[in-house]
């Protein structure tokens, strides 16, 4: 691709001194799913992990579960999560299993300690023991069960790639993939759901969709009538205005998407997955002309502090975001290192730079 060898992205110094390198993967696409910009190998088959979750979650919508048993659009949010086990994030979880007349116990992913520092201690006060609907993926998972009923399949077993459920998630992420399912690969995700593997460069065209369709749905006077863009649109509009469900206080993904209040969408996945969805202005259109962009990013080592970094660089290189916008990421963006004492060794700092395909199509 753009390399022959892997190139290190991001480089942590102590006192000078290169501690560690982190090489990247990044791709960048039009609303046509047109490579625009990369770095490192954009087409790199990747376990997306949690970064999938708007396309789970749309195989969900697509059920008509969300009218059934009348979720709204912070339940979506939710679905799309991976949250920080707050008790907001308990609570709705515990609601929305009620809405579908299901219980703790049908949820087949399990208790683990929380992506919080702040939770982590006040569980440890209480000497609280998670359970299922505790799991940062507790959101997904009761809208599975709500996808299961929806479809007239059992709730037992909706976890298993053989479910009927889970059979449609799989042609429903290959289809917003723009993949036959043979070009799908799946795993098992730590929630123990099915988790997708396909081209970085595809994790980027599916969240250009999410983008598009809401330029699409908030255009004057424009009335969507394709189902499927209806879906993505709500999705985009769910995480959007709910960005504390979708991760949770001091994450990333909480702060980038209140930082830009709707102009963009963006979402974790698991060993170094991100990935971003900004809808058309002027600043895509130096870009696209005018249309959406995609940007999906992969850390090889799954390292965060190195992921978030580089996914703020590339927001800047972009040029995506006004300078207070970027400011307000300033504890991702290239933090600076300090010891036990408070005092600082070293800092995280970006390497790279995207390179530009005029007409290179995506694979």
């Amino acid at each position: 691709m753009t390399t022959s060898a892997p190139q290190p992205a991001v480089k942590v110094l102590r006192g000078g001194v290169i501690e560690t390198t982190h090489v990247a993967h990044i791709a960048v696409v039009d609303a046509q799913g047109r490579l625009l910009y990369a770095f490192g190998d954009p087409h790199r088959m990747t376990l997306v992990r949690s970064a999938a979750k708007p396309a789970q979650a749309l195989a969900v919508v697509e059920t008509g579960a969300l009218a059934r048993f009348g979720f709204d659009d912070a339940d979506l949010a939710l679905m799309c999560a991976s949250h920080s086990s707050e008790d907001r994030h308990i609570e709705r979880t515990r609601a929305m299993l009620a809405k579908v007349s299901a219980s703790e116990s049908d949820l087949r992913c399990g208790g683990h300690a929380p992506l919080s520092d702040a939770v982590y201690k006040a569980w440890i006060k209480r000497d609280f023991t998670p359970g299922a609907v505790c799991s940062n993926c507790s959101g997904k998972h009761a809208g599975m069960l709500a996808g299961a009923r929806s479809i007239g399949a059992a709730l037992a077993d909706y976890h298993l790639p053989s479910h009927p459920l889970q059979q449609h998630v799989k042609r429903v992420v290959a289809e917003v993939c723009d993949l036959p399912e043979t070009g799908v690969e799946w795993g098992i995700d730590g929630c123990n759901l099915p988790t997708p593997a396909f081209p970085l460069d595809r994790l980027a065209r599916l969240f250009v969709k999410l983008a598009d369709a809401q330029d699409q749905a908030s255009r004057p006077g424009s009335v969507v009538t394709d189902s499927r863009s209806q879906a993505l649109a709500h999705i985009y509009r769910a995480m959007t205005s709910y960005p504390e469900l979708v991760a949770g206080e001091g994450r990333f993904c909480t702060a980038l998407m209140s930082a830009f209040d709707g102009a963009l969408v963006g979402k974790l996945g698991a060993a170094g997955s991100y990935a971003i969805g900004v809808r058309s202005s002027a600043a895509t259109a130096a870009h696209t002309g005018g249309p959406a962009l995609g940007i999906a990013v992969k850390i090889e080592d799954g390292d965060l502090t190195a992921l978030h970094a580089t996914v703020v660089e590339v927001l800047r290189q972009l040029r995506i975001g006004t300078t207070e916008q970027i400011a307000q990421l300033s504890k991702f963006d290239a933090p600076r290192i300090v010891n036990t004492m408070g005092v600082e060794t070293g800092y995280v700092a970006p390497q790279f730079t995207l390179e530009r395909f005029d007409h290179l199509p995506g694979k």
